[in-house]
């Protein structure tokens, strides 16, 4: 495989992670469990929908075709997002603990890209790494609150942890292409990313006094980065894509 169509894929992978994610967080938007939060995740939504622009933009610079025809016209079996950011919202609890393992691991891939050899990605690296900060500042806080709330509290977030963490190793789903994107400086690798995040969320947890599952348990969901999707996906894009197939003119 070249390694125009390698990066290109990592870069479809990237955007459609923000892209569906974005669009699943927007689901907050008037039902937030106060208004803080509605207002949290709202602009949250907003900001991951900028990134998977950005990044759709880059792959228009790599002769892709426009950013709303990419986002909103492919089939199920094209996105490359991985299957944790398909599921619905769920509860509050959910949303948190997905924010909180996601928005860890997004900020540690894009600190790593800043060092990119490709230096659109390198660029956008930086800035949108700023930005994830705030994000994962808005989750420690949150996790860290309700693991030291009360027993319901910790309940439910440990419960979440226990139930979904498999969803988040996911995240991490390697491809045929990882050795060529690390032989070309493109990216360290999903492994060194995933091994960073463990080191960065696990302390969290702990003072937290919540826990990640036993390794014995450990079993990553995984499929999407080939287009493998759950049965969450299809429903979500149909609902994305009404707006552009009536005017493919609408700005998003």
């Amino acid at each position: 495989m070249s390694y125009d169509i390698s990066l290109k894929n990592f870069l479809y992978r990237l955007a459609d992670d923000h892209l569906i994610l974005g669009h699943r967080n927007s689901e907050w938007t008037g039902l937030g469990p106060f208004l803080e939060e509605d207002l949290a995740f709202s602009n949250m939504a907003q900001d991951k929908l900028g990134q998977s622009l950005a990044l759709f933009e880059i792959l228009q610079s790599l002769g892709e075709q426009h950013p709303d025809t990419v986002a909103f016209t492919r089939k199920e079996e094209e996105y490359q997002c991985c299957q944790y950011v398909e599921y619905p919202i769920g509860e509050y609890d959910y949303s948190l603990i997905r924010h909180f393992l996601f928005d860890h691991a997004a900020y540690l891939r894009f600190e790593m890209l800043t060092q990119s050899r490709c230096e659109p990605l390198a660029k956008l690296a930086a800035k949108v790494k700023g930005e994830i900060k705030y994000h994962v500042m808005h989750a420690n806080i949150w996790v860290d609150k309700l693991g030291n709330g009360n027993e319901e509290s910790r309940h439910r977030l440990q419960t979440t942890i226990n139930e979904n963490f498999n969803l988040a190793l996911g995240i991490f789903e390697t491809t045929d292409e990882e050795q060529e994107l690390i032989n070309e400086k493109i990216f360290e690798g999903e492994e060194m990313l995933k091994e960073k995040w463990l080191a960065a969320i696990e302390p969290i947890l702990a003072k937290a006094t919540l826990k990640l599952p036993p390794r014995t348990q450990w079993d990553a969901a995984v499929g999407g980065r080939k287009g493998i999707h759950t049965v969450h996906l299809q429903p979500l894009l149909t609902e994305m894509q009404e707006v552009f197939a009536i005017d493919p003119k609408a700005e998003w």
